[in-house]
């Protein structure tokens, strides 16, 4: 298949999994990956991009509306990663939440219409649902977002709905659970705790480490968004999840095991603001589609620790600054 792409963040853990998974299945594909390159935007991933055929690498902002007119001109599809997106983050300084992911989006949305682009996806995340006390949240279910992150990625989502309502606009939404791999940014848990416990250093567990979460590598979420761009219906949103549901103290437990720690190297620490118990995705939609996870959680986390054993190259420099 031969089309061009236009990824924005792409610089970023999930955007530059998702090049590499298209490039090696569609060597005639063509990427534009566009990202602000804001300390989540990783040189050193840029750079391992550049070497890959197809890729192109622009580096600007999705609110530059005049940048993103130019870009989406011509292209196939538009598939959004970029995002601001720790919770963290969000709690202490919401204010560019809503500017990348909100406003930036709206941007991106727009031309994308006016460009006549064929396709557009929307990445977005199961958090919008908010906490759940038990069950599966379905792709209807309640917008109810905790923290200013998931509000701003939920008025992402409806934003995007509206072009289809309003314009129809061919857009798609995914909303995918926690995902883990390579080139993950060293603040988020698992790459935090692996680099930590490489590093002699205790692993900050919030709360009771009994908050329950879904757990994706990222390779399945980057094959579940190519089977929903090529084969899912405009106006649709589809949950993605592995049903692999682990407590934060038992994925703990997990890497410590890989990297021969003990109880010893857990600081449960103060619970974060609005935490959120518990996240679950009913996913049979995009299954329909032909979609499954390939990977097995434990074998893959295996995996994960052993590359960022490897990989000190690319995650010392991003904790040291």
């Amino acid at each position: 298949m031969s089309r061009t792409i236009l990824v924005t963040g792409g610089a970023g853990f999930i955007g530059s999994n998702y090049i590499r998974h298209m490039l090696e299945r569609e060597p005639m594909t063509k990427i534009l990956n566009l990202d602000a390159m804001t300390y989540a935007g990783v040189k050193a991933t840029v750079d391992e991009l550049n070497e890959l055929d197809g890729h192109q690498f622009v580096e600007g902002d999705i609110r530059d509306g005049a940048l993103v007119r130019d870009l989406v001109a011509g292209v196939d599809a538009v598939v959004n990663f970029a995002a601001e997106s720790h919770v963290d983050r969000s709690i202490d300084g919401p204010t560019v939440f809503l500017d990348t992911n909100v406003v930036g989006t709206g941007v991106l949305l727009d031309a994308a219409y006016k460009a006549g682009v064929p396709k557009y996806l929307q990445v977005s995340t199961d958090e919008v649902y908010g906490s759940l006390a038990e069950g599966f949240a379905k792709e209807d279910a309640p917008l109810l977002p905790s923290s200013p992150y998931s509000a701003s990625k939920a008025g992402a989502d409806l934003l995007a709905s509206s072009y289809g309502v309003t314009f129809d606009y061919p857009v798609m939404i995914t909303r995918c659970t926690n995902n883990f791999g390579p080139y993950q940014f060293p603040e988020k848990v698992i790459p935090l705790f692996v680099t930590n416990l490489l590093d002699g250093k205790k692993v900050p567990l919030y709360g009771d480490g009994k908050n329950e979460r879904d757990w994706l590598y990222v390779d399945d979420h980057c094959s579940a968004i190519r089977v929903a761009l090529d084969e899912g219906q405009p106006g649709e949103t589809y949950n993605i999840g592995a049903n692999a549901q682990l407590t934060n103290l038992e994925l703990t437990h997990q890497i410590m095991s890989a990297l021969g720690a003990d109880e010893s190297m857990i600081e449960y620490v103060a619970d974060r603001p609005g935490h959120d118990r518990r996240y679950a995705v009913d996913s049979d939609k995009i299954r329909a589609l032909g979609w499954s996870p390939l990977h097995d959680f434990e074998q893959r986390l295996a995996e994960t620790v052993d590359w960022y054993r490897n990989r000190t190259d690319w995650w010392r420099p991003l904790k040291s600054a």
